[in-house]
């Protein structure tokens, strides 16, 4: 039994360490900044060709409502053709700036990445390996190595609030804002990147779960969904998406193909290269038997923090919270799913592509993490998740050397080699005579 001064004692170092909090912040956050440095230290941009530089061009032929509300295209992203103005406004000619600005941008979403996997896994060392991880993933290629690498990052931002805020919504008692939130940023992501209009059906999945009989929660999930179909109606005359490589994803539609890419991205997500070398840098099949042996050790380590949930969520007698459990359940996978789903109705599998799904999981894991471990942090028995703590963290070491490995194979990825010839192109041109050359 806790005496009068111990209990005074525990509150008093509570406090404290609350108060004190936004040290440990900083040095995660400084740390994570670090790492990304580090790790994108051998990606530059000197030289821009296809897609970006079509973008860049485009910049300076057209007026600034042209650029950024293109109408008769066929896509309408006008908030990411916002961000990129305002990028390319600040960049102007110093093409060599776009990848710290990467850098920079992504690190906040791996800040974002630790802040919620922290909060999700009560747990600040939990969350710091799940931002870690994020800023790690050979995923990140496109969006640091590219320009329109910005476009991946400000959608899968905006996907993983959404996550986030539907979970808040669901898991509190009066957490109404965060569900009007989710409609808010669910109807901006639409106009970054349409992929994302498949998340609309969680809108709807957390109002049946809360058991919500307010018309104005309805009304706001519907809203978001219909008004984002009207303006594409009104802006390119239609509200299917476009697919990849210029195709159209109603006239290259393939039910097989759709479940073999949802089948890969699954893979992608447990650190298996489950597709071409043009597209993942080395096919699983070709990689080193020890770097096969680390993944499968790693996902190991995750199955049996899985076995460890589940056991725990079957034996719990309680139903209250073995329902909210399954519930929160529900919307992780659904969320995974959903991205993977739209990521596998094109003609192929991009890893940039699966980044999103990535992220979620590494947060659903560390949710997984909170569930085991909350009994024994509310009762002070830390020592009792010490074997989950070391389950994680070998997932983590097992698969640094697995991101390293491949991160050096990124010169066999289908762009990177054109991107390379222009960098040097600029080198020896610009680079040398600058604005002389003209």
């Amino acid at each position: 039994m806790e005496t009068k001064e111990q209990s005074r004692t525990r509150i008093g170092f509570s406090r404290m360490e609350k108060k004190y909090e936004w040290k440990d912040h900083v040095i995660f956050m400084g740390i994570l900044l670090a790492t990304a440095v580090w790790v994108n230290r051998n990606i530059e941009i000197k030289g821009l060709y296809m897609d970006d530089l079509y973008f860049w061009s485009c910049y300076g032929e057209q007026g600034f409502l042209q650029y950024v509300f293109p109408l008769g295209s066929t896509r309408f992203r006008f908030l990411y053709y916002l961000a990129a103005w305002l990028e390319m406004a600040v960049v102007g000619n110093h093409v060599n700036w776009f990848v710290p600005f990467n850098i920079l941008l992504n690190t906040a979403v791996s800040c974002s990445v630790y802040l919620i996997g922290r909060r999700l896994s009560r747990s600040k060392g939990i969350g710091f390996l799940c931002g870690f991880m994020y800023l790690m993933s050979r995923m990140a290629y496109y969006q640091i190595g590219q320009v329109l690498g910005l476009m991946e990052t400000m959608a899968l931002w905006m996907a993983i609030g959404i996550l986030w805020y539907l979970y808040r919504y669901m898991d509190g008692e009066d957490g109404r804002k965060y569900y009007y939130l989710s409609c808010a940023l669910y109807f901006g992501v639409c106009f970054v990147h349409e992929r994302y209009m498949v998340l609309f059906p969680l809108l709807l999945f957390v109002l049946l779960v809360k058991g919500s009989k307010n018309l104005t929660e309805w009304g706001a999930g519907l809203a978001s969904f219909l008004l984002v179909q009207a303006i594409r109606v009104f802006a390119i005359g239609s509200v299917l998406p476009a697919g990849t490589g210029g195709t159209q994803v109603a006239d290259t539609f393939s039910l097989a193909d759709t479940i073999r890419h949802g089948l890969s991205q699954i893979a992608y997500v447990f650190g298996i290269n489950a597709g071409p070398e043009h597209l993942n840098g080395r096919p699983w099949a070709q990689s080193p038997l020890a770097i096969r042996i680390l993944v499968l050790l790693a996902d190991a380590a995750i199955a049996v923090i899985v076995l460890g949930f589940l056991i725990k969520v079957i034996r719990d007698k309680r139903k209250d919270v073995k329902g909210k459990v399954l519930c929160s359940l529900a919307l992780f996978l659904l969320f995974i799913g959903a991205c993977i789903a739209s990521s596998s109705v094109t003609i192929r599998v991009e890893m940039r592509w699966v980044y999103v799904s990535l992220a979620a999981a590494l947060l659903f894991l560390s949710w997984m993490y909170g569930s085991l471990t909350e009994q024994m942090a509310k009762r002070g028995r830390w020592i009792q998740a010490l074997p989950y703590l070391s389950l994680f963290t070998l997932y983590v070491l097992f698969m640094l050397p697995v991101e390293h490995y491949y991160r050096g194979l990124f010169p066999n990825l289908y762009y990177w080699a054109d991107q390379e010839h222009y960098n040097a192109l600029a080198e020896e041109t610009y680079g040398q005579y600058g604005v002389g050359i003209f």
